[in-house]
């Protein structure tokens, strides 16, 4: 899979010109809760591939470091078609992390022609309107809990092989998403997908984001699921930001994908060798908050060090390394 300031939200923007007619757009309340302040610290998901492996595995020499730097790490959960009932399984996920107190980080990943130029994380909802029911399930599933959501990762970078049509019909699937989102889940903080610093120039990633709904998000999200450093998507954060605010008259604040770059970027974005675990999940940092969104050790698809195996597979020699960094 092709990748990945806190303060107060910024006021409303207009939408696009040809969506300023949208009433749902137009009813949607303002998120009303700050979600950090809600809970006490981030939830740790009990069922991750790292957590499962380690638990499955207590006599493999790799299953300590495993466990100790990578499964008790607060991370998020992805959501797709192999989620079943999305609304059921939000709702499961989102009610354990509130019956701990904690925040849970979770990716909506399901969209129609999803990874259509890049191929390895192909597939999701067979039509924008089958999208449109996941997605607004997806948000009542989460309700009134606080939440961290990462919405679509890659999809706003994935336009190579895309006619315009496709185009604006993707902006107006996020934009309907994100109006789901702030109408039926107020609590939670949701960042649009802004690929990553080595993928996108800032200036276009700042249209796409604009013409996607991004004045209906918290902010953005970068570096999901690739490997460049902290700063270098900090940078790349800020530009964008530069940009909104003098195309569009607003900022966002945005959050990190730290979870594989310790080591930064060798310009490889497929199962890469030699990458290492980053800082794990706070508030800021160089960013409104840094977040491990992809699972350390699972493949990115059959390619690089991940060599036959599947997008999401995990790999506990991968997982091992990247505690080590080699």
């Amino acid at each position: 899979m092709r990748k990945l300031l806190r303060g107060a939200v910024a006021a409303l923007f207009a939408l696009p010109l040809f969506l300023t007619s949208s009433p749902a757009a137009q009813a949607a309340p303002a998120p009303a809760a700050d979600p950090l302040a809600m809970t006490d610290g981030f939830y740790v998901d009990p069922d991750s591939s790292p957590a499962a492996w380690a638990a499955a595995n207590p006599g493999d020499g790799r299953a300590a470091a495993i466990r100790d730097s990578i499964a008790r790490t607060p991370m998020a959960r992805w959501f797709g078609s192999w989620s079943g009932d999305i609304r059921s399984a939000v709702n499961s996920y989102t009610g354990a992390a509130q019956s701990a107190n904690k925040l849970p980080i979770l990716v909506a990943y399901n969209m129609y022609g999803r990874d259509a130029c890049g191929g390895h994380s192909g597939g999701g909802a067979p039509s924008p309107s089958a999208y449109g029911s996941w997605v607004s399930e997806f948000a009542r599933g989460v309700g009134n809990r606080p939440a961290v959501i990462v919405l679509e990762p890659d999809a706003l970078g994935d336009y190579s092989c895309m006619s315009q049509g496709q185009i604006v019909e993707r902006q107006n699937m996020l934009i309907n998403a994100l109006t789901q989102f702030r109408s039926t889940a107020p609590n939670a903080w949701v960042y649009l997908d802004g690929g990553n610093a080595g993928w996108i120039d800032a200036s276009t990633m700042a249209d796409r984001l604009n013409s996607s709904g991004l004045n209906l998000a918290r902010g953005f999200s970068l570096n999901v699921s690739n490997f460049y450093r902290t700063d270098e998507s900090s940078s790349y954060g800020n530009s964008v930001n530069q940009i909104l605010g003098q195309r569009y008259g607003y900022t966002k604040p945005f959050v990190v994908d730290t979870s594989r770059n310790g080591n930064g970027s060798n310009g490889e974005w497929c199962n890469p060798a030699g990458r290492k675990i980053g800082t794990p999940s706070q508030q800021g940092g160089g960013a409104e908050m840094l977040l491990w969104i992809k699972t350390p050790g699972e493949s990115d698809g059959n390619c690089g060090v991940g060599s036959g195996s599947t997008a999401g597979q995990f790999l506990p020699e991968v997982a091992y390394r990247m505690v080590y960094g080699y």
